[in-house]
């Protein structure tokens, strides 16, 4: 079993930025996929970001590519999000995941942490 705990959020301005941490234990964390997911009120939970245990294989949402960046440091057991060029429409709560495949699905991950608000003001 793996438990996770994100932190990080806030209330940001448009154009500001967040950097979002999410940190693993339990003993089973090693090769696991890393992913962030958001929620917004009313809406569909959206797939953010994932990253491979190694590194070297990363996914990223259109919505958010080229202004966010997911990394990992497993020797802290670490995930993070760095989180540029805030829009108001990125405001959501957000999720840290681990599963077993670089998905883009909520399906695709097994653990998942409470969650950190995030809120971009205009």
């Amino acid at each position: 079993q793996v438990q996770l705990v994100e932190s990080g959020g806030g209330l940001v301005q448009a154009g500001g930025s967040l950097r979002l941490s999410c940190a693993a234990s339990g003993r089973t964390y090693r090769g696991l996929t890393m992913g962030w997911f958001r929620q917004a009120p009313g809406k569909e939970r959206e797939f953010v970001a994932a990253i491979s245990w190694g590194g070297d294989v990363t996914s990223v949402a259109d919505s958010v590519k080229g202004r966010w960046t997911i990394s990992r440091d497993n020797a802290k057991n670490m995930v993070y999000l760095q989180m540029n060029s805030l829009k108001p429409e990125d405001t959501a709560v957000y999720l840290c995941a681990a599963g077993w495949v670089v998905g883009r699905a909520s399906g695709d991950y097994r653990n998942w942490g409470q969650g950190t608000q995030v809120t971009v003001s205009s």
